[in-house]
């Protein structure tokens, strides 16, 4: 039976970690010299973007343990700071005991917009009244998504500080969809101008992505984590909840793992952004998790957040994401945005059992001890011993570990 249950994943050396995940996924020789190399020439980072001049490359890491909706999942996760896969996977590990994630996405549709200035008094009445005729205008700029089963559904009018707001109700399907709202936007705005009388000033998608929900939730018994840990939990919600200097770092932590797998999966970081965020502060900032003690004294968390991802379009097709998307096993952009949502949540559950008991940095430090030692030259065994000796000793910098690097030569 398949399973994401790694004990001892981290201590393995680079290549097992490597063969392990091509056995869980089925990748090809192909497949695996992709991910070694990075998978994007310099020619190919020429066309994706403007005024090319080199690549940057970030680790891409695997977080173990993840099981959610009763299906095991290997995460890619890229990142460049250390602990995030970490704490995934031990949060991930910490939810097993207690049955996984169980998450939840809500649907596809994405929201466009056209901002109308001066339109006449009874624009709303008459744009409603031409909905189909519209729709229609719109559905022509996208015959495949249409035969799919998507593109634009509904249309919504309101009027903001006297200006009137045209939402285009689209599903995108497995897109993340940006371009095809757009798209469609632009085409309706004529149309829309010549109805109202007003002038379309901005068309296009709102990254507040409320139609594309995703919910996660997670029950950790009491015994997995202790009662003191259970409440404290809790506590750190609230204060959350009610000081938005720590809910700011609260929701940070929380887009740590997402990030890093939008990253993976060749998806639109910012965009993920500014709808989550967005999302936090209506009707106030808030946390983007909940925590509370069940009555039998367990943990239970939820997450809701909206998470406008695709599976198609965009940077989508980069080798590494696809690859990512093989390691995932993943069928739709539903299920990718459920396993992000479950990732959020994990993070968020490993953070704060970190920050209620022994504290963020003691896992921090261990890991940024081994990064400063690399950077200092040491390889292999040699970085993990140098790495120990600092955290012995309070001191982890880079002269340091040159130091202790020269002391070994």
């Amino acid at each position: 039976m398949r399973t994401s249950r790694f004990p001892g994943f981290y201590k393995l050396s680079l290549e097992e970690r490597i063969r392990a995940v091509r056995e869980f996924s089925g990748l090809s020789e192909e497949e695996v010299n992709i991910l070694k190399s990075g998978g994007l020439s310099l020619v190919s980072a020429d066309k994706m973007i403007e005024n090319v001049v080199g690549i940057l490359s970030l680790p891409l890491g695997i977080a173990t343990n993840f099981l959610v909706n009763g299906k095991d999942y290997l995460v890619p996760m890229v990142t460049e700071e250390p602990s995030v896969v970490a704490a995934a996977s031990n949060g991930a590990k910490m939810a097993r005991e207690g049955g996984g994630f169980r998450a939840k996405s809500l649907g596809s549709i994405m929201i466009g917009q056209v901002h109308l200035l001066d339109a006449s008094p009874s624009s709303a009445e008459i744009l409603l009244s031409e909905k189909e005729r519209i729709l229609e205008e719109a559905n022509k700029t996208n015959p495949v998504l249409v035969n799919l089963g998507g593109g634009a559904k509904e249309l919504e009018v309101r009027t903001v500080d006297g200006v009137l707001v045209v939402h285009l109700l689209v599903d995108v399907k497995d897109a993340m969809g940006a371009n095809a709202v757009n798209t469609m936007c632009e085409a309706i705005g004529p149309l829309l101008e010549s109805l109202t009388g007003g002038k379309a000033l901005l068309r296009i998608l709102s990254n507040l992505a409320i139609h594309r929900l995703v919910k996660a939730e997670v029950t950790i018994p009491r015994e997995t984590i202790g009662e003191e840990v259970v409440k404290g939990i809790v506590r750190a919600n609230e204060i959350a909840k009610k000081d938005p200097y720590r809910c700011a770092t609260h929701n940070k932590g929380i887009m740590n793992g997402i990030i890093a797998v939008a990253l993976a999966t060749g998806n639109d970081t910012r965009a993920i952004e500014a709808g989550a965020h967005s999302y936090a502060a209506l009707g106030g900032y808030h946390p983007l998790t909940d925590w509370i003690e069940t009555p039998e004294g367990d943990l239970h968390g939820r997450i809701e957040l909206p998470l406008a991802v695709g599976t198609v379009g965009g940077a989508t097709h980069h080798p590494i994401a696809k690859i990512c998307r093989k390691i995932l096993g993943i069928q739709s952009a539903k299920e990718l945005a459920e396993i992000m949502a479950s990732v959020g949540l994990a993070q968020n559950l490993a953070a704060l059992r970190a920050l209620v008991s022994e504290g963020i940095q003691r896992g921090h430090m261990k890991l940024h001890a081994r990064s400063v030692a690399l950077a200092a030259g040491a390889v292999g065994e040699e970085a993990e011993e140098i790495a120990r000796r600092m955290i012995e000793e309070g001191e982890i910098s880079l002269e340091r570990a040159k130091e202790l690097l020269r002391r070994n030569a």
